[in-house]
């Protein structure tokens, strides 16, 4: 088998510029500063917040879903004339909130006319807790327009969030905007009413559910309780595709679990809240079919899903089994792994920390053979190594068959010999050592 492929290599090259000048660009943007907001292109977030009330705190993010696409049959109305009412599950206490709303995929401007944000009333339902209905506001006015490509960050709003309990984030679009911006592998039912129900605290009018998050890409938290991000950045395996839907059993969230029970018990753990960037399908070097790309490559949504995220002090880096899955040549293992050291030059140059994940076995899947299986190994190999991030996480060892290591332990398999089951992503979480979530990045990377 080839070693390199110039086509691979190249790709690489491009890739590493393209992440160099976006690392450069956004060592301008300052995550708790106090630029006016705006509606921005969707690689510049802006965390400046205009309308902060004074409290002592420190900006994390909460929750997250990485923008995969435009939501197949939106393509001319969108979603006009409907209130779409997102649920998400924080990961940070704080005292006021803000959100990240993306046009990403949309093909003309999206005007959102009114938004809101409160705490709901139980897990599974679209109703508001009494007395926690916000309404939402973008540099001071109600509305706002997202240009096609653009993202806007709201201003903060106090309101107590609390980790563990669900959010609800509600938009409403009086206009058809193209196709919808979302995320399809949300684990998570959320909820659609005709009109305009923004500040409905009930649940009458939502008679509609959905499987996807639209529009909503990040919910912030000026938290008591946490003093910085950690970012999960991955595939499938990290979006939790096959973890039961509204449990929140994602491996990031059960990562999220420990470390908070950790502090609870007094050990020498930080503070940090945990978001979810996992694009199922997600490939090191490849983006998706599209313009803009659907499905971006790990290379070229870095900058947007890690680098812009609020204080972030950890990456962890679950990436590249689908570079060998879905290649349709022979993957070749120097380009993935120059892939992944792109990201960690990109994180090194912000002072993040990188901790990496080794690739799991599937063999039993449709897509497994013998070469792709000799790729795996090559990849692990090297970044069991050292060489590659600054701690390493050995989940391919966790969750193998010791009978037959290159496949999932029956225990942990969905069924599909690929991707986990809850007890897998429970077991991906509990082997992740909590202590490598100390210090900052490697300079001999």
């Amino acid at each position: 088998m080839p070693r390199r492929h110039h086509g691979y290599a190249l790709l690489s090259a491009v890739a590493a510029l393209i992440v160099a000048l976006s690392a450069a660009l956004y060592a301008g943007v300052a995550a708790g500063g106090t630029s006016p907001r705006a509606a921005v292109p969707d690689g510049g977030r802006r965390h400046g917040v205009s309308a902060a009330p004074v409290s002592a705190g420190t900006w994390v993010g909460a929750w997250s879903a990485s923008p995969v696409g435009g939501e197949p049959g939106t393509e001319t109305e969108g979603l006009a004339g409907r209130s779409v009412r997102n649920v998400v599950h924080p990961t940070a206490s704080g005292t006021s909130a803000r959100i990240t709303l993306s046009n990403l995929y949309g093909q003309s401007a999206l005007t959102f006319s009114r938004a809101s944000i409160a705490l709901a009333a139980g897990h599974g339902t679209a109703a508001a807790g009494a007395g926690t209905l916000r309404r939402l506001t973008f540099g001071g006015s109600a509305s706002v327009v997202v240009p096609a490509g653009g993202q806007v960050v709201s201003d903060a709003v106090p309101i107590r969030v609390e980790r563990g309990d669900d959010v609800l984030v509600t938009t409403y679009s009086p206009t058809p905007s193209g196709p919808v911006t979302y995320h399809p592998r949300a684990r998570q039912t959320s909820y659609v009413a005709d009109g305009d129900h923004t500040q409905d605290a009930g649940a009458d009018a939502y008679t509609g559910q959905t499987p996807y998050w639209r529009y909503l890409t990040a919910l912030d938290v000026l938290s008591d309780d946490s003093a910085g991000t950690v970012v999960v950045f991955g595939d499938s395996l990290t979006d939790g595709i096959t973890s039961t839907t509204g449990a929140n059993r994602r491996w990031p969230d059960v990562l999220a679990g420990r470390l908070r029970q950790a502090l609870a018990a007094g050990s020498d753990v930080p503070r940090y809240s945990v978001v979810n960037e996992g694009i199922s399908g997600n490939q090191v070097l490849a983006d998706g079919l599209g313009r803009p790309a659907e499905n971006q490559s790990g290379v070229g949504r870095f900058s947007r899903d890690v680098l812009s995220r609020p204080n972030v002090k950890v990456v962890v880096i679950d990436l590249g089994i689908n570079d060998i899955l879905r290649n349709p040549r022979l993957a070749d293992p120097d380009a993935v792994v120059a892939g992944l050291r792109t990201l960690v030059r990109a994180a090194h140059a912000r002072g993040i920390k990188v901790v990496g994940a080794t690739l799991m076995p599937f063999q039993g899947h449709l897509g497994w053979s013998p070469a792709k299986e000799t790729v795996r190994q090559e990849i692990n190999a090297r970044i069991r190594s050292g060489r590659v991030y600054d701690a390493v996480t050995d989940f391919d060892k966790a969750l193998r068959d010791p009978y037959a290591p290159n496949r999932l332990r029956p225990y942990y398999d969905s069924g599909d010999h690929l991707h986990p089951n809850d007890g897998g992503f429970a077991r991906m979480a509990e082997v992740f050592a909590l202590a490598d979530l100390r210090g900052g990045g490697s300079a001999r990377l």
